[in-house]
């Protein structure tokens, strides 16, 4: 009869329905476990649309307030090497590094510039300059530069999340006309050139604890 076929037909596509979402599911932990922080690229140029797509995916990124408080810059060419080059300068000009004054480590802003000019893109991820909102509106931005990480690994593509920019932060934000607002991180894109292993990670017992309220 009718109304069989019609059941059939619902169960059919809430059957196909239900693996496609597990097959989504599954593509999603394969690309998050896939990611790497990539520091080589070939000299392939990438699209305006592939760029737009990264932004687009950061865009639906959870906020705190929903203030969405990010704001993208995309640099190629001389822009990006001048960059580059403000950060080589200012590692030059120190007799000990930022790094080592603050986190007592060995910089890594140096090998950082060179990805930086080796990479077909750079964006520049920059914040509102307000205090009340430091925190939040941090880790905002962090699930915001994850959601590009991300989407860049599904399209095949390798990203480096960028830190050591923030020691040249003002003099970059001033080069590129963004005085009003706060550099906080930046984020290299291009074709991988060369494949990179997963870097160790720390077992799952070492950073998970079950609190059970004393049952």
């Amino acid at each position: 009869s009718d109304v069989y076929k019609r059941q059939v037909y619902i169960c059919i596509n809430e059957t196909f329905g239900v693996r496609v979402i597990r097959w989504v599911f599954r593509q999603l932990n394969k690309v998050i476990k896939s990611r790497r922080s990539i520091r080589k690229y070939k000299n392939i140029e990438i699209s305006n649309d592939i760029i737009e797509d990264l932004i687009e995916s950061a865009r639906f990124a959870p906020s705190a307030k929903n203030r969405q408080p990010w704001e993208f810059m995309i640099v190629k060419g001389k822009v990006k090497n001048q960059i580059a080059d403000i950060m080589l300068e200012q590692l030059e000009k120190s007799k000990v590094s930022l790094e080592r004054k603050i986190y007592n480590a060995n910089s890594s802003v140096k090998a950082t510039a060179y990805v930086i000019k080796e990479a077909p893109i750079l964006i520049l991820v920059f914040k509102p300059n307000e205090d009340n909102w430091i925190i939040g509106d941090s880790l905002s931005i962090g699930a915001a530069i994850e959601h590009i990480c991300l989407r860049a690994t599904d399209l095949e593509l390798g990203s480096l999340w960028i830190r050591d920019i923030i020691y040249t932060q003002k003099e970059i934000a001033n080069l590129v006309g963004k005085d009003n607002m706060e550099l906080i991180s930046a984020i290299s894109i291009g074709y991988p050139d060369g494949n990179r292993k997963q870097r160790t990670r720390k077992k799952l017992n070492e950073i998970l604890e079950w609190y059970d309220n004393g049952k």
